[in-house]
Order: structure tokens, then C-alpha cells, then sequence
């Protein structure tokens, strides 16, 4: 089974506590100010604890931001990887690779703001943790079922650079794509890139 993200270790009482007392805070300044003008400042401020513990704690504004997203990313991860078909187990690979990237759409539209936070990092920490490798392996295996001679990995990546919320947000605001329109257009990437499913001999 795939690594679920958001897994911590068990936590002393009074540092889970101090967890709560920072998400919580970070949660109402987003839901005030926006996202985009979160500081890990003025977060342990409104938490009531040291910066430095913030600090330590997430190391920037990313990883809290990431922390936010955790369990929403967990939800989606047990659906694609134990929910019913075709997300879930059960579905052709093709079917579940086609509502995985339909679902994603929905993940990013859904707290585009954050995650959008989220991208601006380095790239070895956005595509080395959270829950990039982890949707990559998914995809990957998908795909190394339906094209045994296409390089599953590469296209894997391919398949998911559209999903930066920075795209999405501008394909929405600026070019006033509904997400049916960006879902029809993932649809129209799969077939260009060759992803379908291998015709029946027998027939």
C-alpha cells in the first residue's frame, strides 16, 4: 500500500496541543486575509505561542500550509487507492487513471489558494515530499498496465503538469475555463499522449 501523507508519529500532549492551538490560527488568518498573506509571524501571535515553535515546528510557510492540506490529501489518497471503482480499486486502468486526473482537478479547485502556497517551494521539496510521489507511483502503475512499452514514468510526470494550482487558477480567472472545459481537455491529453486501452485480439 502507498504511503498515506499527514502520518506523524505520536506526539507529546502539550506539542499536539501547540499543533492545534497553529492550525487552527493559520486557518482563521487564511479565512480572513486570503492565503497569500499568511506569515508564520503573525500565526504565532494569533496561536499564542513562540515563533520559534512555529518555526521548528514547519520550518516555513510551505510546510505549514502543507500541514492544512494534509487531511484533505489523506481523504483523497484512501479514495484512489481503497475507495470503490473507478477512482478506487476494481475499474479498468484506463478508467481509473481518467477519474484519478478528473478527481485531481477537484482536489486543486477545491483549495487552490493553499496549494497554491504550497508550489512556491523549491522543486526537490514539492515533487520529493508531500503528495507528489505519491500520486506519481499511482499513476505510474496505472499506466505500466495499460502501455507495457511506454515509459510509465515520464509519462506520469507529463500527465501531471497541468495540475499546478497556478495554472488552474489562470485557466479559470483569466481564460474563464470551467471545470468540465478542464476535465474535457485532460480527457483530449490522454488520447494525444496514446493512453487507451489496447484493442481486443480476439476481436
Amino acid at each position: 500500500m502507498l504511503p498515506i501523507i499527514g502520518q506523524r508519529p505520536t506526539e507529546r500532549a502539550d506539542a499536539a496541543r501547540n499543533r492545534r492551538k497553529i492550525l487552527l490560527a493559520a486557518s482563521r488568518l487564511i479565512a480572513e486575509n486570503g492565503a497569500e498573506h499568511l506569515s508564520l509571524d503573525e500565526v504565532a501571535d494569533a496561536a499564542q505561542v513562540g515563533v520559534g515553535t512555529v518555526y521548528r515546528r514547519f520550518r516555513d510557510r510551505a510546510g505549514l500550509v502543507q500541514s492544512l492540506l494534509d487531511e484533505r490529501e489523506r481523504q483523497f489518497q484512501e479514495a484512489f487507492m481503497q475507495g470503490p471503482p473507478p477512482l478506487g480499486p476494481g475499474a479498468p486502468p484506463l478508467e481509473r487513471v481518467r477519474a484519478f486526473l478528473h478527481a485531481l482537478v477537484d482536489r486543486v479547485e477545491e483549495q487552490s489558494d493553499l496549494l497554491l502556497v504550497a508550489e512556491a517551494t523549491t522543486p526537490a521539496v514539492r515533487y520529493n515530499d508531500g503528495p507528489y510521489p505519491v500520486r506519481h507511483l499511482h499513476l505510474v502503475t496505472l499506466l505500466a498496465q495499460i502501455r507495457p512499452d511506454a515509459n510509465a514514468h515520464y509519462l506520469a510526470h507529463a500527465l501531471l503538469a497541468p495540475f499546478s494550482a497556478s495554472l488552474i487558477i489562470h485557466q479559470r480567472t483569466n481564460e474563464g475555463l470551467g471545470v468540465e472545459r478542464i476535465k474535457s481537455g485532460i480527457d483530449d491529453l490522454l488520447a494525444l499522449a496514446g493512453v487507451r486501452a489496447e484493442p481486443d485480439p480476439a476481436t
